[in-house]
């Protein structure tokens, strides 16, 4: 019975102390005010901030586009992209977001990465990494290049200054690093003959040929397919080793070579009109006992 007393009388405290207006207690008065001062002077700064924001002077009006240090701009037109990106861009110095610029330079032809920071009070600083061709990608009338990382973007041969010489590039949409990878190896193997790789073609069942620059075509087929990573470097290792042979029967004559073979290669000679017998020696189908 005592505990229960002792229960009504603390919550019958509490209630009184509840129901009693709040300027009977000095202390709690004085948190109150601070509290609602803090919260009006906040109220006015946020307001004052947007208020700000808004005016016209943060309207952006510099665009200033640069290139990636090391690069020059060679088929940006800076005049127009800056009034392209004034009139599409929304927002302010403050609201714009600079995520959403940089999507909308990455979109545009010949630019590969773009980085976009604010400048006060009212412009924008773009730092363009511009696309670096390097070979042709589905012949030469097909609007779509390579760059030097192995990634296909889209442009024209006619963008392109005269100086420059593209390699010829075909193969599957996706594969074109895979093109990469393999333009990059048969240019290493064949540096010891002075020549190097001018084409390359990945079918779509990945069976890869190059044509040279000394106007030799090589036949890999799907070798780089199978389990066994080095089965055409082997096969191009066989090549060289009996290559001066080859030389020493059709000197400059050979003009494809086809590594298709399990234990030799076979060759093709340019001229037209062969004996059988040459005809018939072609195939170097000679095994390792040679």
């Amino acid at each position: 019975m005592s505990q229960l007393n002792s229960f009504l009388n603390g919550f019958g405290e509490v209630f009184t102390s509840l129901a009693s207006p709040l300027w009977n207690y000095p202390e709690r008065m004085k948190k109150l005010s601070r509290f609602l001062m803090y919260c009006f002077a906040a109220a006015v700064c946020i307001g004052m901030l947007v208020w700000l924001s808004q005016r016209p002077v943060f309207t952006l009006r510099q665009v200033v586009i640069e290139p990636i240090v090391g690069q020059t701009l060679k088929h940006i037109n800076q005049p127009v992209v800056k009034q392209q990106v004034l009139e599409t861009v929304q927002g302010n110095f403050f609201s714009v977001r600079l995520e959403d610029v940089k999507r909308g330079f990455e979109s545009m032809p010949w630019v590969r990465h773009a980085n976009v920071r604010r400048v006060w009070p009212n412009g924008l600083i773009v730092s363009i990494e511009e696309q670096k061709p390097f070979g042709t990608w589905g012949g030469v009338d097909s609007h779509t290049l390579m760059n030097t990382h192995g990634e296909l973007f889209v442009g024209r041969i006619s963008d392109i200054g005269d100086g420059i010489q593209l390699i010829d590039f075909s193969g599957p949409e996706d594969a074109s690093k895979e093109v990469m990878r393999l333009y990059e190896k048969a240019n290493a193997w064949f540096k010891p003959w002075n020549t190097e790789v001018k084409s390359l073609a990945l079918s779509e069942r990945y069976a890869w040929h190059v044509k040279l620059s000394n106007g030799m075509k090589v036949e890999f087929g799907r070798d780089e397919e199978n389990s066994d990573k080095t089965l055409t470097e082997d096969r191009v290792a066989r090549l060289f080793k009996y290559w001066p042979q080859v030389q020493e029967k059709w000197a400059n004559r050979v003009d494809a070579i086809d590594l298709r073979y399990a234990n030799g290669f076979a060759v093709h000679l340019a001229s037209a009109s062969l004996k059988k017998n040459e005809i018939d020696s072609r195939k170097m189908s000679r095994s390792n006992e040679e």
